[in-house]
């Protein structure tokens, strides 16, 4: 849609791989040529590993395409074929023509087969792509396959290419004698964003395209942290802004045309703005809530309701057991009563109240015991200053019970 508004001859970033657009940077051509060295010098088991659209498929088509006409190739797409199958689909490669035959029969005409290769100076390699999918016991049956060798030459190659979970199937234990075979391993690793700039740019010129470079440097940034340096997410990117920048009717990709492919992307969610601010808020809002509600308890704390006088029941109580004359319940912080008596209340005045006096108090009296049964406890409570109804009748409680009391300690002592 876009080829003529760009003056390109080919699409440049479609997902399928395309041998012309394979781009050697970013350690992708050092990789290539690293596998041409290992197969074409009998070195036996090879491993590529990568993120998936990493390029691990891309790499492999052309690794096929600069492979010398002396190397024959087996390609095996299918990851989850069995010890068996995987046996007929390499003779199948190669012409042999031994499905109906059982697989130790199979084994060596296959060794066989080879030996008369080798002999005529060519080798075999497979290349198996999505390695890290296949069953164990296929990947014990490759590891048969490496030990076919003739003298001092390995009669066939191999190269895995998987994804990073096969380093981790590898790592079993069960898996250690395939693992030590591996004599390479490679890692294709995401793009930076420099490596990013250069592969859009040559992919748009091995298109067609002969302008100045029309991704700017904002639509770089924003693809490169979109994409994670993953190739196949950057296609997709790089083709949607294109789209964006043709609709827009402009030769140049921006921020806009970049923001709108990524928001038409599913693989990347962004931040909501002020996520962290409205998280703040939320965070003070509870924390004012709080406030509000501890002020509120102290309030509630410091002005209780009046309590009435609380009688309780007598309770009988068997001769000669001592028993206290005086018992006073108070709180931990209330301030200590006075022995002092408040003075009567003036007509239309409030009694005066001790100015320390800042807790609740109560104030439990006992009278004597009398034949072994107490009479009723009366307790009296006095309230924080500030108190309103019903103040003058808690101040005014008769403290008479207390001085006889303590005149009844004095007459004893």
């Amino acid at each position: 849609m876009y080829l003529s508004h760009f003056g390109l001859d080919e699409p440049p970033f479609r997902i399928t791989p395309h041998t012309d657009f394979f781009f050697a940077g970013a350690s992708r051509g050092a990789t290539l040529e690293a596998l041409l060295y290992a197969i074409t010098h009998d070195e036996g088991i090879v491993k590529v590993s990568g993120e998936v659209g990493s390029g691990k498929t891309m790499l492999c088509r052309v690794l096929i395409e600069r492979l010398p006409d002396s190397v024959e190739t087996i390609y095996l797409a299918n990851p989850s074929l069995s010890r068996e199958e995987i046996l007929y689909a390499i003779s199948d490669e190669l012409k042999l023509g031994l499905s109906a035959e059982r697989a130790t029969r199979l084994l060596r005409e296959l060794q066989d087969h080879l030996i008369k290769l080798f002999g005529a100076g060519r080798r075999v390699v497979v290349l198996i792509d999505e390695a890290h999918a296949m069953p164990k016991e296929t990947l014990e049956e490759i590891r048969l396959l490496s030990n076919l060798e003739s003298g001092r030459h390995k009669l066939l190659q191999i190269v895995l290419f998987g994804q990073p979970e096969i380093d981790e199937q590898l790592g079993s234990a069960d898996m250690r004698q395939l693992k030590e075979r591996i004599t390479h391993s490679f890692r294709l690793e995401p793009m930076i964003r420099s490596d990013i700039e250069s592969y859009i740019d040559f992919r748009m010129r091995a298109a067609g395209y002969r302008g100045p470079n029309v991704f700017s440097a904002t639509a770089i940034r924003m693809i490169s942290a979109a994409s994670e340096g993953l190739t196949r997410r950057i296609n997709i990117l790089a083709d949607k802004s294109l789209l964006a920048a043709f609709a827009h009717n402009t030769h140049a990709v921006g921020e806009k045309e970049a923001r709108a492919a990524i928001r038409d992307c599913d693989f990347f969610k962004p931040k909501v703005r002020g996520q962290k601010y409205w998280l703040a808020g939320a965070g003070l809002a509870a924390g004012l809530a709080a406030g509000f509600l501890a002020s509120g308890a102290l309030n509630w704390l410091g002005s209780p309701a009046l309590p009435a006088p609380v009688a309780v029941a007598p309770a009988t109580v068997l001769p000669g057991t001592p028993q206290p004359d005086i018992l006073t319940i108070r709180p931990v912080d209330a301030t200590p009563a006075t022995d002092t008596a408040p003075a009567p209340p003036q007509t239309g005045q409030r009694p005066a109240v001790p100015a320390a006096l800042t807790k609740q108090v109560l104030t439990a009296t006992v009278a004597p015991a009398e034949h072994g049964v107490r009479p009723p406890i009366t307790i009296y409570a006095e309230e924080p200053v500030g108190a309103d109804a019903g103040h003058e009748r808690i101040r005014a409680t008769d403290h008479s019970g207390l001085r006889a009391h303590r005149e009844c300690v004095a007459a004893r002592a």
